[in-house]
């Protein structure tokens, strides 16, 4: 492992990016943590910590927040995207004018481009340039186990292997494991959907439908999941590893997921307004069950699961009689 890398920047002082930040800067590693909202980088500057999302654990030295854009990435080779989706094409285009020809762009970032419906390394390619070095990370890893140093694996994708490998270099650890994949739009997809689909099993567990739906939902959600992957260019390993399986495993069955809070709130009778406010932060299943319905739409690909997560989102459905449907459907081999 390199023991000196150069310093990083992260981009988004969420619960992810903070906890990221936090772990390479233990490491010894330089980190800039830039935010878009001045007031919240004085309080971190301030008070060394992170106390809107991160609150019990302290800043190294060596990690700086900083909320000036330009001086956040000045000099950086490597980059790190940690904004939720939906701000991912705008900041991309704040970003661009900083860019050397050298700047590699890293993103955790889970989603779709709202306007579009893109895959995220296709937002990076078309406003950025086609010729940078781009690699997304994923996998099963709540933000608050890795600010606690807990142990967790996660997988890098990259088309550029130099890339690739640096990034393991920088990011692996004894308490943080890391592979490497060449299969972008794979992992991108597994961290789309997995979302959706911890919807669709904390509704059915705000609803006391018990382990036996809740395992069904996820396996067959998992097909979905591949469905859609397999149509988009993914490859079939990926999503039985970490950012397919691994991370659908995780999102639907603790706590810790945003959007398997969501749907337990769903269903025991809240609005997905009053959900989403409650738990405080953005909910991207919500924000993503469209954009995935269309792209099955696109390319012909059944996704029941997702499908009733987005009609009880619009209201077409409530949650009891979109459970009715998916157990009424005809029935068919599992293969």
């Amino acid at each position: 492992m390199d023991t000196n890398p150069k310093p990083i920047a992260i981009l988004g002082a969420g619960s992810w990016g903070t906890a990221l930040a936090l772990y390479l800067s233990r490491l010894g590693q330089v980190v800039r943590l830039w935010s878009h909202d001045s007031s919240h980088v004085a309080a971190m500057v301030t008070d060394r910590v992170n106390g809107r999302y991160l609150p019990d654990y302290s800043f190294p030295d060596c990690l700086e927040p900083i909320a000036d854009l330009a001086n956040a990435v000045s000099g950086m080779r490597d980059i790190v995207i940690a904004v939720p989706s939906h701000a991912f094409h705008d900041l991309l285009l704040q970003l661009k004018p900083f860019l050397s020809d050298s700047t590699r762009i890293l993103w955790i970032t889970k989603g779709l481009d709202p306007k579009t419906g893109q895959l995220l390394h296709e937002v990076a390619r078309e406003v950025a340039g086609k010729h940078r070095s781009y690699a997304a990370l994923s996998g099963p890893s709540f933000a608050s186990e890795v600010a606690a140093g807990l142990p967790t694996a996660v997988v890098i994708a990259s088309q550029d292997k130099a890339f690739a490998h640096d990034l393991v270099e920088r990011f692996n650890s004894a308490v943080f494991r890391v592979y490497s994949s060449h299969d972008m739009a794979g992992v991108e997809v597994g961290g789309i959907v997995k979302n959706i689909l911890a919807i669709a099993t904390g509704i059915s567990d705000g609803m006391s439908f018990g382990a036996n739906a809740r395992s069904a939902l996820i396996t067959r959600g998992l097909a979905e999941m591949v469905r859609l992957g397999n149509a988009l260019g993914g490859r079939h390993e990926t999503f039985m590893g970490l950012a397919g399986i691994g991370d659908l495993v995780l999102t639907c069955t603790d706590n810790q997921s945003r959007n398997r809070r969501f749907g337990l709130a769903l269903g025991t009778g809240q609005s997905a307004a009053e959900a989403e406010r409650q738990i405080g932060q953005v909910v991207e299943g919500r924000r993503n069950a469209e954009l995935v319905v269309k792209l099955a739409q696109k390319y012909h690909v059944e996704m029941p699961i997702t499908e009733m997560v987005w009609e009880i989102l619009r209201g077409n459905l409530t949650p009891e009689a979109a459970m009715r449907l998916l157990l009424s459907r005809e029935t068919k081999a599992e293969d």
